[in-house]
């Protein structure tokens, strides 16, 4: 072979050597594996709550914002107004579309959940890469966040997705902003801090406490001594920071006290304060951490409650303060990474116990873990920085420190290797425990089982159909948001609604379950008449009293009147100050209207001269399904 031969044959060995080489993905794997596996774990977590979320449905929050949705224009009357307190016009705006393009529609709200648990996955995953020193370790506050069973509920619930992923990713995202601006002093990274808390304010009113989250973080990660000493130092150095935030806030407080709100829930007691707080970090937050809490309450339609086993709570508690003993000797900055923790924690339930203790749902709140998903991220970033230091921090690598004598034992170290094995499998079966125990509970769901035998009825039912308005059963929607648990409410989004009418000679109603039932009304009836064979004699011309066996209060009722007629005529009705013109005709019948009114008797005046009206059968009172 000649030397330009072999000179050619090399060169095409090298071409097929290149090609055989890895593609754009196994480059892209090769340059960062623990990124790599960053983001496998946070799809792999979206996938899975997605599937959680499909399970379930909606609950009596969302069919509140849909029904009210349907009502009103997209205007800033609707964007500016209180829901629940909750000043959210992101939110308001999401929903009011979804609901107009999707209605009951599942799908579409679990496929925005997911896309924003990505978006706040990933975020943190670059914040803790950017704040924290490099390596596996930043595995473990990622998945102490993705996997955390303590935001199962923002996963799965859209209103209360649409109130805090968009607020994490502004903490998250105004956080990052926040470590460049101390890094480096620029102009652009502080624009960038304000732009994320506007965001997270546009969604949720409890946005507001990223701004001591910012102060706070930046007291405690980046300056060092005294607490006392690092806060003036923080004062003193970032003041422009704390300048346009705190102004920032006051403006947003000074809007949000012009809108109209229901008073604040205020603690009734000290009691129920400290009780608040025992279940807030006793039976939320610590068991949270570690995998907990592992038993959950049914609450209805809407998401469970934590309920953890007494000894596994306690458990948790020991190996939380064992984790924190063990990285503040490790690491001096350990320790003020666990106070910045505190310190959030004790601003989040000092938000709650000032507005939220003293309303019905009041011995609930300490439970209710939605209350939290922001704590568990500032925890993912806290127990990072307290395991794997930040890169700001001036101190040697954990990694280089000498390793105590009695742990140098091959025998000691095997125990301890084990031990920490044991741990994190143990907290691995308990976040998979909690979590598939919620899918149980999210998974039974009586509104949709309600509205889909109600559609299945109304798809069955004669055309002439016609309905009174009534409430939905309790577990749908709770009373305490009527008028919203109204069928007339609760039905507008539907594919089938019902045609609901104020009188009707044969109306209908839904039963519990959802199907449909003639009317019968349960209430006050009138006394026997003194006519034979007639009962109570209206003639035409004239007013007829008949008296009630019983005082009715001033209140919305259904009537039931059974009357036979000589002839048609119209009549009126009254009770008390309240009239009803109704429509008679000849021969035996009967008409159900709806009154509000007052009083011990009813008053019936037929317009017909000559016509003359009997009824033995006159129920005031509400409607319910026939049996």
């Amino acid at each position: 072979m000649s030397m330009p031969e072999a000179e050619a044959g090399t060169r095409a060995e090298g071409v097929a050597g290149d090609g055989d080489g890895p593609g754009p993905l196994g480059r892209w794997l090769r340059a960062d594996r623990v990124r790599a596996v960053a983001v496998a774990l946070i799809i792999v977590s979206v996938a899975w709550r997605a599937g959680l979320a499909a399970r379930g449905w909606f609950s009596q929050d969302e069919f509140v914002i849909a029904a009210q949705v349907l009502d009103t224009r997209l205007d800033a009357d609707y964007l500016l107004r209180t829901f629940n307190n909750h000043l959210m016009p992101g939110g308001l705006l999401v929903a009011w579309a979804m609901v107009r393009v999707a209605g009951f529609a599942s799908w579409p709200w679990v496929l925005l959940l997911a896309f924003g648990q990505a978006a706040v996955g990933v975020a943190l995953y670059r914040l803790l890469r950017d704040l924290l020193r490099p390596g596996w370790g930043l595995l473990i506050p990622l998945c102490l966040f993705v996997f955390s069973p303590l935001t199962l509920e923002v996963s799965s619930l859209w209103l209360v997705g649409l109130l805090v992923l968009p607020t994490q990713l502004a903490l998250v995202l105004a956080v990052s902003a926040q470590v460049r601006y101390v890094r480096t002093g620029r102009l652009r990274h502080l624009v960038a801090v304000a732009f994320w808390v506007v965001f997270g304010l546009l969604f949720d009113t409890k946005a507001l406490l990223i701004v001591p989250l910012l102060f706070l973080l930046t007291a405690f990660l980046f300056t060092s001594g005294r607490v006392w000493r690092s806060l003036m130092t923080t004062v003193r150095r970032h003041w422009p920071a704390w300048l346009v935030l705190g102004a920032l806030s006051g403006a947003y407080l000074a809007f949000y006290l012009t809108r109209p709100a229901r008073e604040l829930d205020e603690p009734t007691s000290v009691g129920q304060v400290l009780t608040f707080l025992g279940d807030l970090v006793g039976d939320t937050v610590v068991p949270g951490l570690l995998g907990g809490p592992w038993r959950w309450t049914y609450a209805g339609d809407g998401p469970p409650l934590v309920d953890p086993y007494e000894i596994a709570k306690w458990l948790s508690w020991a190996v939380l303060l064992t984790l924190v003993v063990v990285t503040v000797r490790r690491r001096p900055s350990a320790g003020r990474a666990w106070l910045l923790l505190v310190c959030y924690l004790g601003l989040v339930a000092a938000l709650f116990a000032v507005t939220r203790l003293g309303g019905p749902l009041g011995p609930l709140v300490g439970v209710i873990p939605r209350y939290v998903a922001d704590v568990v991220l500032v925890a993912a970033i806290c127990v990072g920085a307290a395991l794997l230091g930040t890169k700001d921090a001036d101190e040697d690598d954990v990694s280089a420190w000498p390793v105590p004598t009695v742990l140098r034992e091959p025998g000691a170290f095997a125990v301890g290797l084990v031990s920490i094995i044991v741990l994190l499998a143990s907290i691995g079966v308990g976040t998979l425990w909690s979590t598939a125990r919620f899918g149980d509970n999210w998974s039974t769901k009586y509104g949709r089982d309600y509205l889909a035998t109600a559609q299945a009825e109304l798809a069955a039912a004669p055309p002439n159909t016609v309905f009174f308005d009534a409430t939905v059963p309790e577990r749908v929607v709770a009373g305490y948001f009527w008028p919203d648990n109204l069928q007339s409410h609760f039905f507008r989004p539907a594919e089938r609604r019902p045609t609901f009418v104020e009188l009707a000679e044969r109306p209908s109603t839904f039963d519990e379950s959802g199907r449909i039932r003639p009317v019968v009304v349960e209430g006050r009836k009138i006394v026997p008449g003194p006519v034979a064979d007639c009962g109570h004699l209206a003639e035409g011309g004239r007013t007829t009293r008949i008296m009630m066996d019983g005082y009715l209060e001033e209140w919305p009722y259904v009537v039931h009147f059974g009357y036979l007629s000589s002839g048609d005529s119209t009549a009126l009705f009254q009770l008390g100050d309240a009239t009803r013109e109704i429509t008679l005709r000849r021969g035996l019948n009967e008409v159900f209207f709806l009154l509000e009114g007052a009083g011990d008797s009813v008053r019936i005046t037929v317009a017909t001269p000559g016509v003359g009206v009997c009824t033995k059968l006159i129920t005031v009172g509400r409607a319910v399904p026939a049996p």
